[in-house]
């Protein structure tokens, strides 16, 4: 068995491909926040495949982390010099490499000392974060940007010791206005319409609330690029861990990934940034088209069949898609009810990229859990799936496959399987979507009551009584007899 690490590149066994750069002649130029498996298996990779081709040396990456639970992640990769072994799931065959393109990663403390003097270091032109749909402090019904939150209230109060990440940017560019160096541009890596303007509306509005000319500067000086990033990447656990040590290699921070990559960057960077298109990534001004393709159909068909599986106890999402129940109503609810409701993008139809999903989501080498894809529902369904309900509504098209979604996740959130096995809190507001949705059992739309998810969106008379009857059918006949219900219409 081989420990990753420097020293041990050049005994790699064969076929593991390695960096073929000089990481000791790496410098950084990027400052992750977030830095879990997707940021290694997307962005990470697609700067190691620039550095494999000798160019971007000047762009590595400083990773970080602004929560306790990211110390581990830190220590981990520190012991193996910040390597990570990529290995790619392709069901016509599996092929691994190591990925050079991090060298280092902020000490985490309180106050976030060392990462505000990673970034006011003038070398880091690009801080980028991956820190969830539901790390950005959003009202989840509105989208607006939650200033009375405890942890922005301190931040606000306390703005040279932050307790978040946007608290962290905003001392940071306080630090190099103050220096009279440039700002660099914030990168949203995370699954949010518009997500650069979203990290933008936060990082301007908490600065705002501590310093006004600050805001200003920043708003002028600071660029927020929005993006579209999109890779099946699973959480590492076991299995993982097993796959690289039968590779040969000891690599405590492994990731696996589908064999399918993209990124589509609106091309805004204030303090400029590496060539990613030289090596398959597309700058384009139509990012938000790509984006509401991406984040509806295939963010939103996790979600549609990641409620029915949790409730009939499936593991994986490709057993999900195995069951024929579920993989008929994810293509009748996205053929039918989300595809109109989506933008055709330069190479690609709302339908063919509905085939490519179904696909992908198949992967029997991806052991992608339910779990993982159900995690924080009252973000992801609040940012995918209700987006398309309330178009289609609008719209006058059907909404009974979405509506059944719905129903569905309160269901699941009620916290039991049809087994009678218990589901293990799986969200940020568990206790109040249990509450809710055990309520809903005698009552249905006591779930759409959730205002701070649906809004106004209970109040309408077709979607509402759509749901109302599902969620009985549900209750009353059992899963399996709603999605045939549904199937048959």
């Amino acid at each position: 068995m081989m420990k990753l690490s420097n020293a041990t590149l050049d005994d790699l066994p064969a076929g593991i491909e390695r960096p073929r750069y000089d990481r000791s002649q790496l410098t950084p130029g990027i400052v992750h926040i977030g830095l879990g498996n997707f940021h290694r298996a997307h962005q990470a990779w697609y700067l190691h495949r620039l550095m494999q081709q000798g160019e971007a040396l000047d762009w590595a990456i400083i990773g970080a982390g602004v929560r306790p639970y990211d110390e581990a992640q830190r220590l981990k990769l520190v012991e193996q010099d910040y390597l990570t072994t990529l290995i790619e799931l392709d069901p016509a065959g599996v092929s691994a490499e190591v990925v050079g393109s991090m060298i280092g990663y902020v000490p985490i403390v309180e106050g976030h000392g060392p990462l505000i003097a990673q970034m006011s270091d003038p070398a880091i032109r690009i801080v980028a974060l991956t820190v969830t749909e539901g790390g950005y402090y959003l009202d989840p019904a509105t989208k607006s940007f939650d200033v009375d939150h405890p942890d922005i209230a301190h931040d606000a109060a306390h703005p040279h010791t932050p307790r978040t990440a946007f608290g962290a940017i905003v001392a940071a560019l306080r630090a190099r206005r103050d220096a009279g160096v440039g700002a660099f541009a914030c990168q949203s890596c995370d699954n949010l319409p518009g997500n650069g303007q979203r990290l933008k509306e936060v990082v301007v509005t908490l600065a705002r609330l501590s310093d006004p000319e600050l805001a200003d500067w920043i708003e002028a000086r600071a660029s927020f690029p929005n993006s579209m990033v999109d890779c099946i990447v699973p959480a590492t656990g076991e299995r993982e861990l097993a796959r690289v040590r039968k590779m040969g290699v000891e690599d405590n921070a492994p990731v696996t990934h589908e064999n399918f990559r993209q990124w589509v960057i609106e091309d805004d960077f204030c303090a400029g940034r590496p060539d990613w298109d030289r090596v398959g990534a597309t700058f384009s001004d139509q990012v938000h088209d790509f984006e509401a393709m991406k984040l509806r159909l295939l963010n939103g068909g996790h979600q549609i069949i990641a409620a029915p599986a949790e409730v009939l106890s499936i593991d994986t999402i490709a057993e999900t898609m195995a069951h024929p129940r579920i993989r008929a109503m994810f293509r009748k609810v996205a053929t039918d009810e989300i595809v109109p409701q989506v933008h055709p993008v330069p190479g690609m139809t709302p339908a063919a990229y509905v085939d490519l999903i179904e696909v992908r989501f198949s992967n029997p080498e991806i052991h992608d859990t339910v779990r993982r894809v159900a995690f924080d529902g009252s973000s992801r369904h609040s940012g995918a799936v209700l987006p398309v309900i309330r178009d289609a509504l609008a719209a006058g098209t059907p909404v009974e496959g979405l509506a059944l979604s719905q129903a569905l996740w309160a269901r699941m959130c009620e916290g039991t399987r049809e087994d009678g096995t218990q589901i293990v809190p799986n969200d940020p507001v568990w206790d109040d979507l249990q509450d809710f949705a055990r309520q809903a059992r005698e009552t249905p739309l006591a779930w759409l009551n959730l205002r701070q998810i649906y809004g106004a969106l209970g109040e309408n008379e077709v979607f509402a009584k759509a749901f109302d009857g599902w969620l009985r059918m549900i209750w009353s006949d059992g899963v399996e007899a709603a999605l045939d219900a549904y199937l048959d219409r």
